[in-house]
């Protein structure tokens, strides 16, 4: 396996597509920066890219759309937002939104949180990728976890020099930083993460300054700040060695007697990452008054598949 980065003309673009459409992952230019793409419907291909960037924990993915008319497919559009995709769509602008009662995205790139992040890239390879494929894209920085965010494909790389991965080289991103985060769920704009569109700018649009998410506690909390948080409405019990007779059993690879759902049968954490959230809310909604879950290695994506778990499982 190897690294390979490729000029963006029609048969590359295609073959980027088509690498998505299988669940694989490529690199793309954005304006911001080079992001590491998956189909952002697939929930193996998301997970992916979690083990690929060594990513410690599930924070919420940005999910990448060919045009601002797309995001009603996934979720509940404010006025508020209206206007801001009105004024920033295409571009370095990120929204928050409400998930839509039937939005066929990953809950990984939601990392459990009813919320979906959403962006509509202004880079024209970015742009070609997503109309090219017919697929709203997860794409984080395409760098390793902790690492500097790549502006160039060779940045790309020199990261992933031994991963099956496509890069397209869009060459250096004009913006260079990560985009503007703004939860614009209400009517106010609240900023989450600064970045390549200013406060000012949001302000002309808006009227009004943006909001920090301190000022408005209760009504927004970031993703991992909280001990209770992915939690279902029903007790959990972790490492678990045997089950209860009222208790929905969600094993893992071989510690599955009496599973109701196996993570993976297999003891693969890329699958048991994908299944994750997905699980936990069908063990909810089922008959049984608890929900108790075999236990998972501390390696890898473990670790992140634990912190979820031992924040679904604390103490409300």
């Amino acid at each position: 396996m190897s690294c390979t980065i490729h000029h963006p003309d029609a048969k590359s673009i295609a073959a980027a597509a088509e690498r998505l459409r299988a669940g694989k992952l490529v690199a793309l230019p954005t304006e911001t920066v080079y992001g590491l793409a998956a189909d952002a419907t697939n929930d193996t291909a998301t997970a992916s890219i979690y083990a690929m960037k060594g990513r410690p924990s599930f924070n919420p993915l940005i999910v990448h759309l060919a045009h601002a008319d797309d995001a009603a497919k996934y979720a509940v559009v404010t006025p508020l937002a209206r206007a801001l995709m009105a004024a920033f769509w295409p571009g370095p602008l990120t929204l928050v939104l409400e998930r839509s009662a039937d939005c066929p995205l990953s809950l990984l790139v939601s990392a459990g949180l009813n919320t979906v992040a959403l962006r509509v890239p202004s880079h024209p390879v970015a742009h070609e990728l997503l109309k090219t494929s017919g697929l709203p894209l997860a794409a984080p920085s395409a760098n390793r976890s902790g690492k500097i965010s790549p502006t160039t494909a060779a940045h790309v790389q020199s990261e992933f020099a031994d991963e099956d991965l496509l890069v397209l080289d869009g060459g250096a991103c004009i913006v260079g930083l990560e985009s503007t985060v703004i939860d614009a769920r209400g009517t106010t704009p609240v900023l989450l993460r600064p970045g390549g569109i200013t406060d000012e700018a949001i302000t002309t649009v808006c009227g009004v300054p943006p909001l920090s998410p301190e000022i408005t506690e209760g009504v927004f909390h970031s993703p991992g700040l909280l001990a209770s948080h992915y939690a279902p409405e029903k007790p959990i019990r972790l490492n678990a060695q045997d089950i209860a007779e009222d208790e929905f059993f969600i094993g893992f690879a071989l510690d599955a007697a009496g599973a109701e759902l196996n993570l993976s049968p297999s003891g693969d954490l890329v699958e048991a990452a994908a299944n994750l959230f997905a699980y936990l809310r069908q063990a909810d909604a089922g008959d049984k008054k608890t929900i108790a879950v075999a236990t998972i290695p501390e390696i890898g994506l473990g670790i992140a598949i634990n912190d979820r778990l031992r924040r679904a499982a604390a103490e409300k």
